[in-house]
């Protein structure tokens, strides 16, 4: 007969992949090294496969023990919801909902966002991927997505929150060089070929090669703000950078709508739609002040 998983046994791999010892492991479950060294032991011959790998520095997940680690985790995580539940009764929101976003969106519009809201729901959960892509989100490995695009994908739902232009960023010393040759630029890679200031500048500065190139708009303004040069920036990012400002006015055909999108199954789940109800004013007003 297969062997079947307990409650003890994911408690058991979650607290030696949380501590990596044998003594930290014990002290984390109130028992006795020896026990969770023999658990151990037994589970792996159970299973017929190894958990974990000891080294010098602890004792080293296996692949299949960052699963079952995982699941412990969901699993302890919705014990805590059904505790908050029944101290604060049947209307409180509960769950986890998986979110990805670009890094400069993370940093610049949705953390702010959640430092309002998130304290008022001590048992809602997020995970928080950064990407730049739909892929996530279409292979359900997200619930949701803030993307900035004017083309969303229509096999899914959401809002659209507003809009970001673009402006040329850098430090004040720059104003003066946006029209030479030399002035070293600051661009999306070929990660990104299709961003609309790549667009943009292919089509005004067909001349200029950019010194630099990276793979995310936030490691692009990391770069502008050091003083290496300009870039292309998002207007909510522009005024928020130390020691930089835009220096251009909006790039015309740049403007990037915002978009709050779900898969049509998540839609109703009380979850999502708390994320929704308030990610999106605070976001709007967020984009509005720009």
């Amino acid at each position: 007969m297969q062997y079947q998983i307990s409650h003890a046994d994911l408690s058991l791999v979650l607290a030696l992949v949380r501590g990596r010892s044998l003594a930290k492991a014990a002290e984390l479950l109130k028992v006795d090294v020896s026990t969770v060294f023999r658990s151990i032991r037994r589970m792996e011959a159970a299973l017929g496969t190894a958990l974990f790998v000891k080294s010098r520095k602890g004792y080293i997940p296996t692949g299949t023990a960052q699963a079952l680690a995982e699941q412990a985790e969901r699993a302890e995580q919705a014990l805590d919801a059904a505790r908050v539940a029944l101290e604060h009764g049947e209307q409180v929101v509960s769950g986890t909902v998986r979110l990805t976003c670009t890094d400069a969106v993370l940093h610049s519009l949705l953390l702010p966002a959640l430092a309002e809201f998130m304290p008022a729901y001590p048992a809602l959960s997020l995970e928080l991927a950064t990407s730049n892509t739909f892929a996530n989100l279409s292979r359900r490995d997200a619930d949701l997505a803030l993307r900035l695009t004017n083309t969303p994908p229509e096999h899914l739902v959401g809002r659209c929150l507003g809009a970001a232009s673009y402006v040329i960023c850098g430090r004040e010393e720059f104003r003066e060089r946006l029209k030479e040759p030399s002035l070293p630029w600051i661009a999306p890679d070929d990660t990104m070929q299709d961003h609309p200031t790549v667009v943009w500048r292919s089509e005004h500065l067909p001349g200029v090669t950019p010194r630099y190139r990276c793979s995310s708009i936030s490691a692009i303004a990391q770069l502008v703000t050091a003083g290496l040069g300009v870039a292309a920036l998002p207007d909510y990012m522009a005024h928020d950078l130390p020691d930089v400002g835009p220096l251009s006015d909006a790039l015309p055909g740049c403007d990037t709508e915002l978009w709050l999108l779900t898969r049509p199954d998540c839609r109703a789940l009380r979850s999502v739609q708390t994320l929704f109800d308030e990610l999106t004013p605070r976001l709007r007003d967020a984009l509005g002040r720009r």
